[in-house]
């Protein structure tokens, strides 16, 4: 009778402990999905590094441009997000009975190092009568440090650029529309590393748009916090319980009645 009721204490306990560390959790989970309000819709693009337009993940941007121009757009990604970039191109009137343009869309980090496609379509050529052209780019997981011969991917700005890569000389010029929008998944705790950086690479001062525009809406994650912990505390106390439970079910009810208690 003893030792069940120290195992339901020892049960209750852990119990306690393991809630508490999910109840943490969904505190955090809960304030960073405050304050949802979107900003307005970017209408345009820059057709350069230092005038790309800023937006938000989860936003979608559209521009109206000529073909054979280069439309960029800058966005931010934090450590442990695997971001997508979707890009859709509505073709001129005139080119849209005609097959044969290529269009391309490239990603690249804060450092301006042209980051390479998990998977997606990123070049793709518009087929007989399409209107439009669709685009995609799936990243590697943004790291918060990495060693110095490496090219991952690290948290900061990332530069969206789209253009045409192959097209009829006729039709060079010709308006067209393109919009983009930048979705990401969590990579979790399988993904973290140590480290961090001292500073996330954002556009320097001389920009058309400011840094703080191209950071989250509710800042820069730190790179020690991850769902690591969360794993490490709860194989803790699971563990404890274990040994608990181990020994309350070895040691035995006691002295037997019939040895004396000189022996």
């Amino acid at each position: 009778m003893r030792t069940t009721r120290v195992l339901s204490r020892v049960a209750t306990l852990g119990a306690a402990a393991l809630l508490a560390l999910a109840g943490t959790a969904g505190v955090a989970v809960a304030d960073s999905s405050d304050g949802d309000e979107k900003p307005a819709t970017p209408t345009e693009a820059g057709t350069s590094f230092r005038t790309a337009t800023a937006i938000q993940q989860d936003q979608e941007a559209t521009a109206e441009a000529s073909t054979g121009d280069y439309l960029y757009w800058a966005f931010p990604a934090d450590i442990g997000q695997r971001p997508t970039v979707h890009a859709t191109v509505e073709l001129p009137e005139a080119a849209s009975g005609r097959s044969g343009s290529t269009w391309q869309v490239d990603v690249y980090d804060g450092l301006r190092r042209h980051q390479a496609c998990r998977y997606g379509a990123q070049t793709k050529t518009a087929a007989q009568d399409a209107k439009t052209v669709e685009l995609s780019c799936t990243l590697r997981t943004v790291k918060g440090w990495a060693e110095p011969w490496a090219n991952d991917p690290l948290q900061g700005t990332y530069y969206v650029r789209l253009t045409v890569t192959d097209l009829d000389a006729d039709a060079l010029g010709l308006p067209m529309k393109a919009s983009t929008k930048v979705t990401s998944n969590d990579g979790g705790g399988a993904q973290a590393v140590d480290g961090a950086l001292a500073k996330p690479p954002v556009p320097g001062i001389g920009t058309k748009t400011a840094a703080a525009s191209s950071e989250p809406e509710d800042g820069w994650s730190s790179a020690w916090w991850s769902s690591r912990w969360l794993w490490t505390a709860g194989g803790g106390v699971l563990a404890a319980l274990a040994g608990v439970g181990g020994y309350c079910l070895t040691r035995g009810s006691g002295r037997p009645s019939r040895v004396p208690a000189g022996i």
